[in-house]
């Protein structure tokens, strides 16, 4: 008579990890001695044919599954529908550019077992573990990314040492609740789980071996730097305030500093008086918002090509209004109230900050 082996579910988000993948998959199904084995493959509609390469793999091999995504994008709403999907009782997650050695995968599940935790992380500084494929710039942005990250989240999780890290197994009876509600606009998978967790789940670590990427290169780009500022204002915000909320917010204050620049070039520089340069230096304002906001606010709606000369359209008529009230107010601020530049334009802006936000949001990246 057979033993029933626990299955294991692995959830492998990707993106252009065509001649990655391969090898990846070779080596979890290899563990299929100790558990039973599904890998959930959930590709982000890559241009260089990974799912059509998964897919030919499944067709040969039940354990295969992919999950194609069209229209949708983003490594933690990724991570989300691979955990929601699986159909194991435990599920581990790992990058799909091969820097995670499978072997971690299974200490890190065995770890989990023993101890009764419900989460396990992988983690690239405890004293064991080994860091080939992480350059020196990036490991000091990591260790500084840790700190921040300790400091926001609740203190039983004050222990561990890698918040960030991108692999991790957890028992999924007593994670999913967690994982219905993580934010999937959010920097990390991990660390938005664990700060909507506060502080309910028992974590453990083990030592990671990470390795360097053989093919592609790194999805780390300015973009997701400014997610993980965000993720961190909202956490400390208590999640009261929705984190493109915050985020347009913050690009709101880099506009106030280009209007008050361009009123002040505009003023000095071509001798146009106060009342003239302000609406040519709220429009640069509002531009400027604009391609900022589609490049990180809503960078998995970015608009590119003629769709964002189409956009920019669109934003300014929805600012329209707002714009138009913020000149008249500054206008009549500074005319009667105080013949400050800068206190009668900071007035304006502040008034029209939720419509803009609100109006955009809806019409501009068609997001609730």
């Amino acid at each position: 008579m057979s033993l029933i082996r626990e299955r294991l579910s692995v959830i492998l988000p990707t993106y252009n990890e065509r001649e990655n993948i391969l090898p990846l998959i070779t080596q979890l199904l290899d563990l299929g001695d100790s558990y039973e084995i599904e890998l959930l493959i959930v590709d982000d509609d890559s241009t260089d044919g990974t799912a059509d390469f998964v897919k030919e793999l499944a067709q040969g091999d039940q354990r295969i599954r992919l999950i194609r995504r069209i229209g949708r994008s983003g490594l933690a709403s990724a991570i989300k529908e691979g955990l929601l999907d699986a159909t194991g009782s435990i599920a581990a997650v790992m990058d799909g550019d091969g820097q995670h050695d499978p072997k971690d995968v299974i200490q890190a599940v065995t770890h989990l077992r023993k101890n009764k935790l419900d989460l396990v992380l992988g983690s690239r500084f405890l004293a064991r573990s080994s860091i080939q494929g992480l350059s020196q710039r990036r490991t000091g942005g990591s260790s500084m990314a840790n700190r921040l990250a300790r400091f926001s989240l609740h203190k039983n999780y004050r222990q561990l040492t890698d918040y960030m890290s991108g692999c991790l197994v957890m028992d999924l009876k007593t994670c999913l609740p967690s994982v219905f509600t993580v934010d999937v606009n959010g920097f990390k998978f991990l660390y938005e789980m664990l700060a909507v967790s506060q502080g309910q789940l028992k974590v453990g670590e083990v030592a990671l071996n990470f390795q360097a990427r053989k093919y592609g290169r790194s999805k780390l780009d300015m973009a997701v730097l400014w997610d993980f500022l965000i993720s961190l204002l909202h956490t400390l915000g208590l999640r009261l305030i929705p984190r493109r909320a915050i985020s347009f917010g913050l690009v709101g204050a880099s506009g106030i500093l280009v209007q008050l620049s361009a009123t002040q070039i505009l003023m000095s520089m071509l001798g146009l008086n106060f009342t003239k340069a302000l609406p040519y230096a709220v429009v640069i304002a509002a531009s400027s918002n604009y391609i900022i906001n589609n490049a990180l606010t809503f960078r998995t709606q970015r608009l590119t090509g003629f769709s964002l000369i189409k956009g920019l359209l669109k934003f300014l008529l929805v600012a329209s209004l707002p714009v138009l009230a913020n000149v008249g107010l500054a206008t009549t601020f500074y005319s009667i109230i105080s013949p400050n530049a800068i206190e009668a334009q900071i007035a304006g802006i502040v008034v029209v900050f939720v419509w803009n936000y609100a109006a955009s949001s809806r019409f501009v990246w068609n997001t609730p």
